[in-house]
């Protein structure tokens, strides 16, 4: 019986396959000989959630590797580095914040039933499956550790005046507020110019 022909419009069967995993590498061509190596250069969209509460990578923002793949006894050790923008805001003047983290990275994704899998605890060690390997995970815990807790736009920053909350560093070095205990408050603003007026009518003054 002849295949049915495509409808016009009809989605092909490649498009409604998923998207493939930018982050899996095919480890085909390294094959399991011990010292075969892998050059890889790609740069990857960040996913979302790579961030602390003051600062983090950008969702989409481009993320650059730089790797070498090896073929080891009991895996694949993948080493180089990492380059990924990041954005924030100042934990002391909450200004806006932007830089580039540069890592290297380093790490053993072991073969099932290897002794490095056999004698490691579940969430210690990171798996070769099947012909591939997933870098995000790897590549996710070494940006996050290295995201400050308190990023700061300037290493001497001085933060913001606590008085009228504008930025230190760009007010005078003289710059100041007449702090006024609370207690004495209402006692400081009768005296303050122009609080007391003269009453000329004031039946207790004739």
């Amino acid at each position: 019986m002849p295949a049915a022909p495509n409808r016009p419009g009809a989605a092909s069967t490649d498009a409604r396959r998923p998207a493939a995993n930018p982050w899996a590498v095919e480890l085909r061509e390294l094959g399991r000989r011990a010292g075969s190596l892998q050059e890889l250069d790609r740069t990857i969209p960040a996913p979302a959630g790579w961030r602390l509460e003051l600062i983090g990578v950008p969702d989409g923002a481009p993320v650059h590797l730089r790797l070498r793949l090896e073929s080891v006894m009991e895996g694949v050790l993948v080493s180089g580095d990492v380059e990924v923008p990041v954005q924030g805001q100042c934990a002391r003047c909450l200004d806006p914040v932007e830089d580039t983290l540069e890592l290297d990275v380093q790490e053993l994704y072991a073969y099932p039933g290897s002794t490095t899998e056999a004698t490691s605890e579940e969430d210690e060690v990171r798996l070769v499956e099947g012909e591939r390997i997933d870098l995000e995970p790897m590549v996710r815990d070494a940006v996050v550790l290295a995201l400050p807790l308190s990023p700061t736009c300037t290493e001497d920053c001085a933060g913001l005046c606590s008085g009228c909350g504008q930025r230190l560093d760009d007010l005078p070095a003289d710059h100041s507020h007449e702090l006024v205990d609370p207690r004495w408050a209402g006692l400081a603003g009768r005296f303050t110019t122009g609080a007391v007026t003269d009453r000329p009518d004031d039946p207790e003054e004739n």
